[in-house]
């Protein structure tokens, strides 16, 4: 009974955020509560919901912080000279632009925004892609690329989701994927070489210069700091390493580099305070999210669902391939992108995978890990299922059907071989 309760919770849940008929953070909240009052859990859920919030809440200020430090250093133009100068270096060689447009892609996309990375991205190189007449397939699908590899990281939406979901530290999902993401990142260098060999051939060499600040606004070029600009990035390296290397609690790291970022840059209360609120409009919904998913685990977890649900499909997975678990789900992690969103998948599907595997003793951490290499990251800037693709695709004013025909085979070999080598060096296990 637990468990076909369970099924129905997370079934509505999936049918109402796909169809559209209820809000994400509607949904999170109000389904389990109202299967939660016909299991007859009644007042308990109060308690249950509590537990999941003080699960969640380490994750919320670290995205939170992490998107303020980020809009900080981007605001106080910490990214300009770095893409300006890739932008020199490219001139007018192809080759040289998909390459430069890979690595632009990447080091926008560190804030973990989709979103922010192609509004930057794409109006600041399409100019110089029509100009050189080169495909804006391949500009979206580069771009694509980047920003999915970049978006495994603990602060971007995936990972924080699946440490959500199954009560771990996201950094503790991602550190051990480092390896396969520098994998990745040589990849899709070879991708980029390839795809800018042959728009080499196809429209030549040309003399030309380009120059990404030329379009920002008089009140962005008033928050610039360009003497701060070295100072800017030690500050961004120690953070990152702090992270990385686990010195402090994630959160406890984007708490203080934002309060560092804001004294060095802006020491004006206003200032700071005008910063704060430059930033709430992609905080707060984030942050909505990650809290109405606590009360979402919270009740799952503590009525028992989820652990009913995980004795329900042990029941019926065959023996022999329980314990390969990760492995498969890492294999089509990507193509589940087209199928799943990122709220569905991981607070409605991978929790069930997870606590089935731990039941094959294959630790759960695994299938989080085996969700990110593909499961909207990679595959998030092909999906129809997230507004960042059309986003995407309407700045590079291309069509979803061509741009998903020319990044799919891309994107899945790029989780095919971080899946490979992450089976290879036993982060994720295969039996």
């Amino acid at each position: 009974m637990l468990a076909i309760l369970g099924f129905l919770t997370i079934g509505v849940f999936l049918y109402s955020i796909i169809s559209k008929r209820l809000s994400v953070i509607v949904a999170l909240v109000f389904i389990p509560i109202v299967f939660g009052l016909i299991g007859g859990f009644g007042l308990d859920l109060g308690d249950h919901m509590l537990e999941g919030i003080q699960l969640v809440a380490p994750t919320g200020v670290m995205l939170g912080f992490a998107i303020l430090f980020f809009g900080v250093m981007s605001n106080a133009g910490m990214f300009d000279p770095i893409l300006s100068r890739i932008l020199k270096i490219v001139k007018g060689d192809p080759l040289k632009v998909v390459i430069g447009t890979l690595i632009f892609a990447m080091i926008a996309h560190l804030d973990g925004s989709g979103a922010s990375t192609f509004l930057i991205v794409i109006p600041a190189l399409l100019p110089l892609y029509d100009r050189l007449g080169m495909s804006r397939l391949v500009l979206a699908g580069v771009v694509g690329l980047g920003a999915g590899l970049m978006n495994i990281m603990p602060w971007g939406g995936p990972t924080a989701r699946a440490g959500t979901a199954i009560g771990i530290d996201p950094g503790a999902i991602f550190i051990p994927l480092l390896p396969s993401m520098f994998v990745g990142f040589l990849w899709l260098l070879f991708v980029a070489y390839y795809l800018g060999k042959k728009e080499r051939a196809r429209v030549g060499i040309q003399s030309i210069e380009y120059d990404v600040t030329t379009d920002q606004t008089e009140e962005q070029i008033q928050m610039k700091r360009p003497k701060l600009f070295l100072v800017n990035v030690l500050v961004t390296i120690l953070a990152l390493a702090t992270l990385v290397l686990q010195w402090l609690p994630l959160p406890v790291v984007f708490i203080i580099a934002f309060v560092v970022a804001l004294l060095i840059n802006y020491p004006n209360p206003k200032e700071q305070m005008n910063q704060v609120q430059l930033q709430a409009a992609g905080m707060v919904p984030v942050l909505s999210i990650i809290f109405a998913a606590g009360i979402f685990t919270g009740i799952l977890t503590g009525t028992g669902m989820i652990e009913a649900m995980a004795v329900a499909l042990v029941n019926i997975i065959p023996e022999q391939i329980g314990g390969s678990l990760p492995a498969l789900i890492a294999i089509i992690s990507m193509p589940l992108s087209l199928v799943f969103n990122p709220d569905a998948y991981y607070f409605g599907v991978m929790p069930i995978l997870a606590q089935s595997a731990e039941m094959y003793g294959v630790p759960s951490i695994e299938v989080a890990q085996a969700s990110v290499l593909g499961q909207m990251t990679v595959g998030f800037p092909l999906s129809p299922l997230t507004a960042s693709t059309f986003l995407l695709i309407g700045l590079a004013q291309v069509e979803l059907g061509d741009h998903q025909r020319f990044m799919f085979k891309w994107a899945f070999l790029t989780t095919l071989i971080m899946s490979a080598f992450a089976l290879l060096t036993g982060v994720i296990s295969a039996w």
